[in-house]
């Protein structure tokens, strides 16, 4: 076998399954120790041997994305804005347009006048899983000094939330919590969510149903169930005239408007990069 047939090789295999063919450079990586573009580079330093012993293993992590493993999983790790996260079963998979989530809140940051700031911007991430989104806020510049505080009531999810905080360095205080009871005595400028909302009818991709069931599906069957949870913590959470971002389902701008408009003012829907309804933020209304 040529040794940079086996990337191509793969490559068609996986667009014959309708695989992304992506996967393929990304499994290859893992396997040889680089990054994507450095695959071709490390395929023709093999000899004969060592491209064997590749094929087999290449095989066998084929065969578990070919059954709907996510690639992420079996590589254990997922990129997300500047960083490379330790993922695997149990953890959410950061999904691209949960970035856009960070940059709602950082933009908030900057609006924030320095001359009300006694301490830190004091941010809480409910529903944290990998630690994506409050890791980012915490090692980002975002313009003021942070503090960051990751909630995450999943035990397995936890374990990974824990492993990436220590992992990047980051000044992220993790609590194993549900979001109901969390921080009761803390109060804080900025809640950012990303709650189970998946509506109950909703089917999804095989390698999706690979991921923890209850950090996808919201509850009942619009799938707001949990978000209407994510959203009562968030008023008992926030300092009046605080700020919240939570990302929902496509389905759920008006569901959501409806649930912040009794404890939230100034509640706007913010679309994806797909120019789907995805984000609605809003301020703590004066008690």
């Amino acid at each position: 076998m040529i040794r940079k047939d086996l990337l191509h090789i793969t490559k068609d295999y996986f667009k014959a399954q309708d695989i992304p063919t992506v996967d393929a450079d990304l499994l290859l990586a893992h396997l040889l120790g680089c990054n994507k573009g450095e695959v071709q580079l490390k395929l023709m330093k093999l000899d004969d041997e060592q491209t064997s012993e590749l094929d087999r293993e290449l095989r066998r992590l084929v065969l578990r994305r070919q059954n709907g493993e996510p690639t992420q999983y079996i590589i254990g790790s997922a990129p997300f804005r500047y960083l490379n996260l330790k993922v695997g079963p149990g953890v959410l998979i950061p999904r691209p347009e949960t970035e856009s989530l960070v940059e709602l809140v950082k933009v908030r940051i900057a609006e924030i006048d320095p001359a009300t700031l006694v301490k830190p911007v004091e941010i809480i991430d409910l529903g944290a899983g990998s630690g994506c989104v409050a890791i980012s806020l915490a090692t980002e510049d975002c313009g003021k000094e942070v503090d960051v505080t990751a909630v995450e009531k999943s035990p397995e999810a936890f374990e990974w939330l824990e492993a990436n905080v220590i992992a990047t360095g980051a000044k992220v205080k993790a609590v194993l919590s549900d979001v109901a009871t969390a921080c009761d005595d803390d109060r804080f400028d900025i809640v950012v969510a990303n709650p189970p909302y998946i509506p109950k009818m909703q089917i999804l991709p095989i390698n999706v149903r690979f991921e923890p069931a209850d950090a996808l599906f919201g509850g009942a069957d619009d799938g707001m169930e949990i978000p209407n949870h994510f959203i009562a913590a968030s008023a008992r959470l926030l300092k009046c005239g605080g700020f919240v971002a939570i990302e929902h389902h496509e389905s759920q701008e008006a569901l959501m408007v409806a649930a912040l408009e009794q404890d939230f003012t100034d509640i706007k829907s913010v679309k994806d990069l797909t120019g789907r309804p995805r984000f609605t933020t809003g301020i703590r209304k004066q008690l």
